[in-house]
């Protein structure tokens, strides 16, 4: 009877029942207990496993369990319960309820079968998640979240119209290997890209996550960006346009990030970096390389939550997440400053950190593969990310200039939290086999994250990275943080386009007002045209002698007898 459960489904159900304790702490317990009796229930099913449905004569496949489906199903229950305790100081049931029904909608959507499934799930993510961007309760985080749910939404548009004609061309629903080709095809990968942030896509990731709650960014960084690595894994796996695609997005936001004033939105660019890796392992396509973009949206997931946990605890004690108005913070908040700088070191793939033994299975992978350029943008890409998150988010929220501050440590509960992923950062970097044990793809040779040359051309990496900003901010090369607006594409929806549409609906408005006046005064001519003629002392309202008359009606009788018959 529980093999006919859906897994997420117990979280999306669960979630419905939390207005109805009023009580707080029998409230965040039971909260505690949806994402582990979740996991619980997931692990249960063996691999293999598929529940079968029909609706209106389809065939749905609601329920397909394995490798691929595990580890992420793992992820995401894990993800979830860091985020409940992570969240369990704040008494907001909107944001309650929101959060755990948008962790089960992508639960759900990993064990989906088919695509009207997935996109049940998907379309359930989008709504659910823009509360929680909504829930800080300010006129600029609606407007946030308007955008943020448009884009959502038509990602699952497009998902769901590549669905109808994938369906006409091939008759099958199951959501298997699609790869490019055809029209259905091509509009279910742009659904996939949108929700992974690719390049020109990307900035509703940069918009929306900074203006969340400090708890609400924490949930939005583990699931919904995943997803798509996922879909794109078992959807796309080979194709290999992702690989300039990934490499492009491991490359441009370290540009950004470095400029970036909003530690949030750092972490937010950084993010979208990190992705980058994933997305190039898919495009590879080998076992290697699909481990690699497997494990590293696991480790991604805890050490990314990591660092939103830290600077959202530095949002809730100070009221501020901007680098020019930190600083110091190491002195009244020591045990955030040094679980996030375990986060920072696990982004940054030191080794004995999550990050490097998955990390370098997608590094690997390109070498072997012959992707020297992929390669080489990927070197480039980790170095920049131990500039703006391993350097950078601990530097100038707790380190840099003492900005006076001295606010209380984080509550206990977020403490906990990121001790927990704290733990798991390291824990995974000193004994990765648990974490190699359940990846979805067998492999000839058991892989080896310490090899010597991997831990070498790593600890170089790193060395002459954290030289060349020293060498930056003693020069005062390295770019200020100041309170600025950094422009980005999303310029061109934000600003360009509605600048268009108001010009045109300007100009518009005149043409319009233009041709009123022309058909008003033609109208008034007309009118007068006829009174003059056809009113009874006017042309033809005048009476007709007899013999006019007969004429007339001879000839249109005349006409019509001739169109008659030759007709």
């Amino acid at each position: 009877m529980i093999e006919a459960i859906p897994p997420g489904l117990l979280l999306i159900v669960g979630a419905l029942l939390v207005p109805l304790l009023p009580a707080r702490w029998p409230r965040n317990t039971y909260m505690l207990l949806l994402p582990f009796l979740g996991a619980l229930h997931m692990w249960m099913l063996p691999d293999g496993y598929a529940l079968h449905s029909t609706l209106w004569g389809y065939d749905l496949h609601l329920v397909r369990v394995d490798g691929l489906s595990r580890i992420f199903g793992l992820v995401f229950h894990l993800a979830a319960l860091l985020s409940v305790m992570y969240s369990l100081h704040i008494n907001d049931r909107v944001q309650q309820v929101a959060a755990l029904m948008y962790s089960g909608s992508a639960i759900g959507a990993v064990f989906a079968g088919d695509l009207p499934t997935l996109f049940l799930y998907w379309e359930g993510t989008a709504i659910t998640s823009v509360f929680l961007i909504w829930a800080r309760r300010s006129e600029r985080s609606y407007k946030v979240g308007l955008r943020y749910l448009i884009i959502q939404v038509l990602s699952g548009v497009l998902l769901l119209a590549g669905t109808i004609i994938l369906y006409k061309e091939t008759g099958s629903l199951a959501f298997n290997r699609i790869g490019l080709g055809g029209t259905g095809n091509t509009l279910i990968f742009l659904s996939f890209g949108i929700k992974a942030a690719f390049p020109f896509l990307h900035n509703w990731l940069q918009d929306a996550y900074p203006e969340a709650t400090p708890t609400g960014t924490v949930w939005l960084s583990a699931f919904t960006t995943k997803l798509a690595i996922y879909a794109l894994a078992r959807g796309f796996a080979g194709t290999e346009i992702l690989i300039p695609i990934g490499a492009a997005m491991t490359a441009f936001p370290v540009f950004f990030a470095v400029i970036e004033n909003d530690l949030r939105r750092v972490l937010s660019y950084s993010l979208n970096n990190q992705l980058g890796f994933m997305i190039v392992g898919i495009g590879i396509g080998s076992d290697l390389a699909l481990n690699g973009a497997a494990s590293h949206a696991f480790a991604h997931i805890i050490y990314k939550g990591l660092l939103f946990m830290g600077m959202g605890a530095v949002l809730h004690r100070t009221g501020t997440i901007k680098a020019s108005e930190l600083g110091g913070l190491y002195k009244s908040m020591p045990w955030t400053t040094g679980f996030t700088m375990v986060g920072a070191a696990a982004i940054s793939a030191f080794p004995l950190f999550s990050g490097f033994v998955t990390k370098s299975m997608v590094l690997t992978a390109a070498a072997e593969e012959h992707h020297t350029i992929a390669f080489l943008v990927l070197l480039f890409a980790s170095a920049g990310v131990l500039h703006h998150s391993g350097i950078k988010i601990p530097y100038f929220a707790f380190f840099a200039h003492d900005s006076g501050k001295r606010p209380k440590e984080a509550p206990l509960n977020m403490l906990i939290a990121m001790g927990v992923a704290a733990f798991l950062c390291i824990g995974i970097g000193v004994y990765p086999a648990p974490l190699y044990a359940i990846l979805p793809f067998p492999m000839e040779e058991p892989y080896n994250a310490y090899h010597m040359t991997h831990v070498v051309t790593q600890l170089q990496l790193l060395v002459f990275a954290a030289l060349a900003f020293v060498f930056l901010a003693r020069t005062h090369l390295e770019p200020p943080e100041l309170d600025a607006t950094h422009i980005d594409t999303d310029v061109l929806y934000r600003k360009f386009v509605p600048a268009v549409l108001r010009q045109v609906e300007s100009t518009w408005g005149v043409a319009r007002q233009a041709m009123e006046e022309r058909a008003a005064a033609l109208g008034t001519s007309g009118l007068s045209w006829l009174r003059a003629h056809a009113s009874p002392g006017g042309t033809v309202g005048e009476p007709w002698p007899t013999s006019s008359t007969a004429l007339w009606a001879s000839v249109f009788l005349t006409v019509w007898l001739v169109f008659y018959f030759v007709t």
